[in-house]
């Protein structure tokens, strides 16, 4: 593990420029420098390097970040190794922490394990030579098509019938029992030890850097009480849920060609490699998972998934698809001809006729799910509502604003459901899932409800704004949270001079959390109420925002925006394109665009809020309840009030969106 103090000398030493530079060619311009994107193919230059700020930001693409983050997203590298190559270019001695006796001893015993599998992989390919390989093992692979280039790619072999004959051979070669067990090469029973895989083929797993670290073994046995395959079991070198088959052959191929296929099995991998298409890795049969994907997503961005299941397998891997959404992929599925699986297709058809064939049957998922679960929903009106709800929350968990919104364009046109409809079901998904994924996130069990700070911030003769009454909850108003997070990061530092009779001054950072806490709003957006926090911690320690805390926020997505922000050419909201509220530029008159986007953001809280109100008013007058009723109509009467003060500060006219 590198320590501070060594990561600190590396982020003060690297000259962004010159690191970009060896991997873009860049000109000067300005303060700055630009280059084509290295992330996408354009001919007119839209990479900006500002060595001033230490950062780079990809307009084309939207990539953006320090250093650090450039070589993570350029070159595929962990955040160690990017540190490494820096500290290495950079001859920068790397202080790794002390290790404990226990880290010593457990680094010792990995190296360990990693050698007894490298022994391993060697022994059962090298067994595919001899007398029985050559009967079994080599003829299995010869009869699914196997060529021997391939069998050596990916060090295909074969475990001996005899029990205990890998055993015995390791133990001659002077490793240890204890290994072979931890490792699950060998069973240690009550008075003897045998082998795992005796009697199978064998398909050694490796990792990313290409180790081998488990085993997949398939029998040749016809009998049912034997299992088809067998795995390594887990060990302190094999993670299941965190190794893909194949990535460590695929990796290159992903890369240039900007996807992933995702199919089934060890043989479907092969086979595609064998028909010249690379880019291809399996789950081995177990449910995908989250570290499976962003492994993926460390090489490309799409995953075309292959299916060659029944329905109810299909059914099941829907999770999997959402999943993959979640992590801001995109992703596609291809249904194989029935009784086909990429491995039998691979064998009967050339490399360009299944590319052929993927590139016209790929659906996207929501025609992929909308086809699977229509037929089973037919006509029964309750099954195809479960049916829009089940897309929904697929599309709810897409991080992009704009895919969510194409998607539930075309998820209105297939299912013949309101637009608006969808996207109310969305928003009320999207901050359910914001709510529980801020408490997981909440360190040694802090709060879950996010405590208000007391207002600290005392009331000057500035301008107040109408207070918005507290019984207005969880309104989710994107662009005016991003809006005010904008401010708040690009002026926060600056003053306002809002009242020029009584030369009052406040900072935009002070007037913004003043005016948020009052009100007690709270962001809904998790990373906008992660800069908010920071920023008020700061001010009231009595010190200035610096644009470096958050380009170097140990937080991702505050790291992503802060970048956006500081780099972008940003454009104000439609509050501003009235000729009367017209400003040239954001930053030239903060007096007047600070407030307005504070009312702005208040006036789009109080609309949705009233909105709630008077379908709750509507559903209350079906029922009767006078009681209810008249609850509401004070609440509504109270909001129409603020509304109109608010109005009023927005120029007299309400927002149109």
């Amino acid at each position: 593990m590198i320590d501070q103090q060594t990561i600190n000398q590396i982020f003060e030493t690297a000259d962004i420029v010159e690191v970009i530079s060896d991997f873009v060619t860049l000109k000067k311009s300005g303060a700055n420098y630009k280059g084509l994107s290295p992330f996408s193919n354009e001919k007119t230059p839209s990479f900006m390097v500002s060595p001033a700020k230490g950062i780079f930001k990809d307009f084309s693409s939207g990539k953006g970040g320090n250093v650090v983050g450039f070589l993570m997203e350029h070159e595929k590298l962990s955040y160690p190794e990017a540190l490494r190559y820096l500290a290495n270019k950079y001859s920068i001695p790397v202080e790794e922490k002390e290790l404990t006796a226990d880290e010593i001893l457990q680094k010792n015993e990995r190296e360990s394990l990693m050698a007894v599998t490298a022994f391993a992989a060697k022994y059962f390919h090298d067994r595919l030579a001899s007398e029985e390989g050559k009967a079994i093992g080599l003829s299995y692979f010869r009869k699914r098509g196997i060529r021997d280039d391939i069998i050596g790619k990916f060090q295909l072999g074969y475990s001996p019938e005899m029990r205990s004959a890998f055993t015995t051979e390791a133990g001659k070669n002077g490793y240890k029992t204890s290994y072979l067990v931890k490792t699950g090469l060998s069973i240690e029973g009550e008075n003897n030890i045998f082998d795992r895989f005796a009697g199978r083929v064998i398909f050694p797993i490796h990792s990313l850097s290409g180790n081998v670290i488990g085993f997949g073994g398939r029998t040749l046995r016809t009998d049912k009480n034997v299992a088809k395959y067998l795995n390594s079991p887990e060990s302190d070198i094999y993670h299941k849920s965190r190794v893909l088959y194949g990535l460590f052959h695929a990796k290159k191929a992903i890369v240039s060609q900007e996807g992933c296929f995702l199919v089934e099995g060890y043989t479907d991998v092969i086979a595609m490699h064998q028909a010249g298409i690379e880019n291809v890795v399996a789950s081995s049969g177990t449910a995908l998972t989250t570290e499976q994907i962003r492994l993926i997503k460390r090489f490309a961005n799409n995953i075309t998934i292959l299916y060659d299941g029944d329905e109810a397998g299909i059914k099941a891997s829907f999770r999997g698809i959402d999943m993959i959404l979640e992590e801001g992929m995109n992703v596609k599925v291809v249904m194989l001809p029935e009784g086909e699986d990429p491995d039998s297709y691979s064998q009967t058809h050339s490399s360009s006729e299944f590319l052929d064939f993927i590139r016209a049957n790929e659906k996207d998922f929501i025609s992929f799910k909308t086809e699977i679960l229509l037929t089973e929903a037919q006509h029964d009106p309750v099954k195809r509502a479960q049916l829009i709800t089940d897309i929904v929350k697929s599309v709810a968990v897409i991080p992009d604003g704009i895919l969510r919104s194409v998607f539930l364009k075309e998820c209105s046109l297939q299912l013949d459901v309101e637009e608006q409809v969808l996207y109310n079901e969305v928003n009320k998904i999207r901050q359910r899932m914001q709510e529980q994924k801020w408490r997981r996130e909440q360190p040694g069990g802090r709060d879950q409800n996010f405590q208000r700070v007391p207002r600290e911030f005392p009331r000057t003769t500035l301008p107040s704004q109408p207070l918005v009454p507290g019984f207005v909850e969880n309104i989710f108003s994107e662009v005016e949270e991003r809006e005010i997070i904008y401010f708040l990061l690009k002026f926060g530092n600056q003053m306002l001079h809002l009242s020029s009779e009584d030369n009052a001054e406040i900072s935009v950072a002070h007037y913004i959390i003043r005016e948020i806490q009052n009100d007690e709003l709270e962001f809904t957006n998790l990373v906008y109420k992660q800069i908010f926090e920071d920023v008020k911690d700061i001010i009231e320690r009595g010190e200035e925002l610096a644009e470096r805390y958050f380009i170097y926020h140990d937080h991702s997505g505050v790291r992503e925006l802060s970048v956006d922000i500081y780099t972008s050419r940003y454009e104000l909201s439609k509050v501003w394109k009235r000729k009367e509220a017209y400003v040239e530029m954001p930053g030239e008159n903060l007096g007047f665009e600070v407030p307005k986007s504070l009312l702005s953001y208040k006036m789009m809280v109080i609309e949705k809020a009233l909105s709630q109100l008077r379908k709750e008013l509507e559903d209350t007058e079906k029922n009767s309840d006078l009681e209810s009723l008249n609850h509401l109509i004070v609440r509504i009467q109270s909001l129409e009030q603020v509304k109109r003060q608010l109005s009023i500060g927005l120029g007299g006219r309400t927002i149109i969106r």
